[in-house]
C-alpha cells in the first residue's frame, strides 16, 4: 500500500533531486523510499553518510584512506548532530 506523503524542502533542492532521479532513471519518490528504508534496516546507529562523500570519496587524493576519511567525516556528523 502507498500513502502519499509531504515534504517541505527548498526549491533548488527539490529541483536537483528531481534532475538526479531523472538522469537515474527512477521516480523522486522511489529514492526518497530505499532512503527510508535504509534507514530502518539499518543494524549500526551512526550517522548516514553524505551521498557528496560517496561519489567524491574515490576522487580525492589526501594519502588518507578512504575508509579513515568517511570514518572521520561520519564522526564529524555524529558530534554535529548530537
Amino acid at each position: 500500500m502507498s500513502t502519499k506523503l509531504t515534504l517541505r524542502l527548498n526549491d533548488k533542492v527539490i529541483k536537483q533531486a528531481k534532475e538526479m532521479a531523472r538522469s537515474k532513471g527512477v521516480s523522486l519518490s522511489r529514492i526518497v523510499e530505499d532512503y527510508f528504508r535504509s534507514l530502518a534496516v539499518r543494524k549500526e546507529k551512526e550517522a548516514p553518510e553524505s551521498p557528496v562523500l560517496s561519489e567524491i570519496s574515490g576522487v580525492l587524493s589526501t594519502g588518507i584512506g578512504t575508509r579513515k576519511l568517511r570514518a572521520g567525516y561520519r564522526k564529524h556528523l555524529q558530534e554535529k548532530y548530537r
